[in-house]
């Protein structure tokens, strides 16, 4: 396989998709990265774990349409050109 553009946008969809599928129940409170986890007082500056989690929550939330799309037209492209 040969390092493409396609490649690298292919790698870039697959790693959204890794992150959009993360059950907060299921998989990140077993860890200990949970709702609860990460939250600090009023004032204070977030961690890097804080902020990790609000980047998955954000990419859940606003990324599900857009990767159902993305995900669709890799299909298509897959089934059409190989």
């Amino acid at each position: 396989m040969a390092f493409t553009l396609y490649s690298l946008i292919q790698t870039a969809i697959l790693c959204t998709n890794a992150v959009a599928v993360l059950h907060e129940e299921r998989f990140l409170s077993k860890i200990g990265w949970g709702v609860d986890q990460g939250v600090g007082g009023f004032g204070d500056d977030p961690g890097v774990k804080a902020q990790v989690l609000n980047l998955i929550r954000s990419v859940r939330t606003v990324m599900r349409v857009p990767l159902i799309i993305l995900n669709s037209a890799c299909i298509v492209l897959l089934l059409l050109f190989g």
